[in-house]
């Protein structure tokens, strides 16, 4: 893995993050906060990667997929609870209290547009 700092990836990922928390912040619910804002966070966790990996990444999709499963699993079974942290809103943010499997499907949306977004710029 050859690691290289790329600016248009820490731009997108800044933007990104902005955006994910203004709709954490001010959306109070429907599609938008419940939906896109799961599509945008997996290529939130992309862009923070591609930041610094340069090549291999085909793969990065598929791993940020299983990582955002895992996660939901992880809401699915009260990990949060579980760990003795759902006290702490900062921690049930993070973590998830609530399992939905529409959260899956949004993230196999993000991680597809990844992969089409690369495939496209490398044709280029």
């Amino acid at each position: 893995m050859k690691i290289k700092f790329n600016w248009k990836y820490l731009l997108a990922f800044l933007v990104l993050l902005a955006s994910v928390a203004a709709i954490a912040l001010w959306v109070p619910g429907g599609f938008i906060r419940y939906h896109f804002g799961d599509v945008l966070i997996v290529i939130l966790i992309y862009c923070a990667l591609r930041t610094f990996i340069q090549n291999r990444w085909k793969w990065l999709p598929l791993g940020i997929f299983a990582f955002a499963a895992l996660v939901e699993a992880g809401q699915y079974f009260n990990l949060v609870y579980i760990l003795g942290l759902g006290d702490s809103r900062f921690w049930r943010v993070i973590i998830g209290t609530t399992f939905d499997w529409w959260d899956l499907v949004m993230y196999a949306i993000g991680c597809i547009l990844i992969f089409a977004f690369e495939i496209w710029r490398n044709k280029r």
